[in-house]
């Protein structure tokens, strides 16, 4: 399935190609909780920037392990490079233009105590 979508002033915009059942977490760390970050995991092969490299801002926070993602213009936070995915692009579901059909229950990924929960993620596969 191909999907696209930006942040809100469109200057970032990119589409991505999802190949199997799609890997989304609702987590509750204090940056996601207060932004209303619903992730969705992509591979960075499947991953393609199609504008706004230049209008990105980036943004590091506790271990510095994520790159968290920022439009200049706009400040939406659309994608990122997660700490819990190194070799995957998380991409914001909100940040998806409409139709983009993907279903499914979201689970929740408790990020106050991230290195439980990641663990606890990486032993259900």
């Amino acid at each position: 399935m191909k999907i696209s979508g930006g942040c809100h002033c469109g200057a970032v915009r990119f589409s991505a190609e999802i190949k199997g059942e799609p890997d989304m977490l609702d987590c509750n760390c204090s940056i996601c909780s207060k932004s209303g970050y619903l992730h969705l995991a992509i591979p960075h092969e499947d991953f393609m920037l199609e504008s706004g490299t230049g209008a990105l801002a980036s943004y590091r926070f506790g271990t510095g392990a994520a790159e968290h993602l920022f439009c200049r213009t706009c400040g939406i936070k659309s994608f990122y490079q997660p700490r819990s995915h190194p070799d995957c692009w998380s991409i914001n579901m909100r940040c998806l233009d409409e139709g983009h059909g993907i279903k499914g229950e979201i689970p929740t990924f408790d990020g106050r105590n991230w290195d439980a929960a990641n663990t606890a993620r990486q032993q259900k596969g």
